[in-house]
């Protein structure tokens, strides 16, 4: 099994070679395994212990074991540990996600304090068909059933191309001792459940299963692969990027023959689960939406419009005094005193400053604020009906701000001034207001 490592490891992860490498290692089987053989390649390793503290004595044996191992072999060692119980219903989450959660937050944490280069798991080829089989129960799509990456960014997983009965037989040819999880030998997991009473009915239907089973999931992978360059293809074609927003042309996205499919592949990566939902917004009216934990999709007429959630500016309301010559939050805005004025802007007003009282008020807007749009003289508009015959979105509504002197609307920023505070022909003091998007 050695060679047939190094081959593996020098074929398929050659920039390992030279890094400073962290291995995670339980104590088991498969981790021990896996630090012996980096161990018997020269490679410089250092191992991460973590203790979650869920199998009382029996969790702080295999920390002990753990420490005399690397004492006996000059291997540095970090341990840390864990109340994972706490953990997990604290977050509401089951105890294996919380483990999960608390080790790879760790290793990161590492990689980055002690400079390692990539943080190495003893995922084995029996961990990732049972991972398929979890998935496949469960319910899944082609992500689920392409198993469990080699690679995941820093992290490698070197022995997924050995099965149990390679690396068991591997310790005992090589005398290395390791840790029995008392836990293994219980029901009480789906894992467990899958890996003692399914999987051996499937390798005694087929004693090559799992040599079958890495084939196809290298045909899922190819399918994945596809699927993936087809969304960005058809991406480039129905989907435009504005600033941080995402938009879907629903028209052409209602022409493509499975256009679910698209906006699962292309929306997955931010968090949403109500995918029901989600279908529901294309026939759906103007302004419903969808949320997941950092961001929204809303349906504007003919687009969804993919947004982060701004949970960083709570503040509603910011004062410009007189001497203020220019602001930078939340937006762009400078003051200058003119002679001469020119045509106006959706970006730049002229105003009549002895009209102003300071200090000014820039604030989002609220329903009911009405407003007299320039051109309009003694005729009163609401806001709202402003942005309707914009036709902003909702998102566009939230992230437009009004320029105000005491209650009175100067500028609905980037739309339009009101007309009471233009300059007129007795106008003494001119002033440029000015937005630089």
């Amino acid at each position: 099994m050695l060679q047939k490592f190094q081959s593996h490891i020098f074929q398929n992860f050659p920039f390992l070679s030279g890094k400073k490498l962290l291995l995670a290692t339980s104590g088991g089987l498969d981790s021990m395994v896996m630090v012996d053989l980096f161990h018997k390649l020269s490679f410089e390793i250092a191992i991460a212990h973590c203790n979650f503290q869920l199998r009382g004595v029996e969790s702080f044996e295999d920390q002990n074991f753990v420490q005399n191992y690397v004492e006996a072999n000059k291997i540095q060692l970090f341990v840390t540990q864990f109340d994972t119980d706490a953990f997990a219903k604290d977050y509401k989450l089951s105890t294996q996600v919380a483990a999960r959660e608390l080790r790879y937050n760790w290793f990161y944490e590492l990689l980055e304090t002690e400079n390692f280069d990539y943080v190495l798991t003893a995922h084995h080829a029996d961990d990732n068909l049972e991972t398929f089989l979890i998935n496949l129960v469960r319910g899944t799509g082609l992500e689920g059933l392409t198993g469990i990456p080699a690679q995941n960014e820093n992290v490698i997983r070197p022995l997924l191309l050995f099965s149990r009965q390679e690396i068991e037989q591997y310790a005992k040819e090589n005398n290395i001792d390791w840790c029995e999880d008392s836990s293994n030998a219980s029901d009480k997991y789906l894992r467990n459940k899958i890996r003692h009473n399914l999987v051996p009915i499937l390798k005694e239907l087929n004693t090559d299963f799992l040599s079958s089973f890495h084939k196809t999931q290298g045909y899922l992978q190819e399918s994945k692969t596809m699927v993936e360059d087809a969304s960005i293809m058809v991406y480039q074609q129905v989907v435009k990027e504005i600033g941080e927003d995402i938009h879907f042309d629903l028209n052409k996205l209602q022409q493509l023959p499975n256009y679910k499919s698209y906006l699962y592949q292309w929306l997955r990566e931010f968090g949403f689960s109500a995918w029901e939902d989600i279908y529901d917004l294309v026939e759906s009216q103007s302004g419903k939406q969808v949320f997941s934990k950092e961001f929204r999709i809303v349906k504007n007429r003919d687009f969804l419009i993919l947004s982060p959630i701004n949970i960083e500016d709570k503040k509603e309301e910011y004062y410009i005094s007189k001497d203020q010559k220019e602001i930078s939050t939340p937006l762009h805005l400078s003051f200058s005193k003119v002679a001469n004025i020119s045509i106006g802007s959706n970006t730049t007003i002229f105003v009549d400053e002895d009209k102003l009282h300071f200090p000014l008020v820039l604030r989002r807007w609220k329903e009911g604020d009405t407003f007299q749009p320039f051109g309009m003289e003694g005729k009163s508009k609401k806001v709202s009906k402003i942005f309707k015959d914009e036709k902003l979105s909702l998102i566009e509504k939230e992230n437009t701000w009004l320029l105000c002197s005491d209650d009175t609307i100067v500028w609905i920023i980037g739309i339009r001034q009101d007309e009471r505070f233009k300059i007129g022909k007795t106008t003494k003091n001119r002033v440029q207001i000015q937005w630089q998007k």
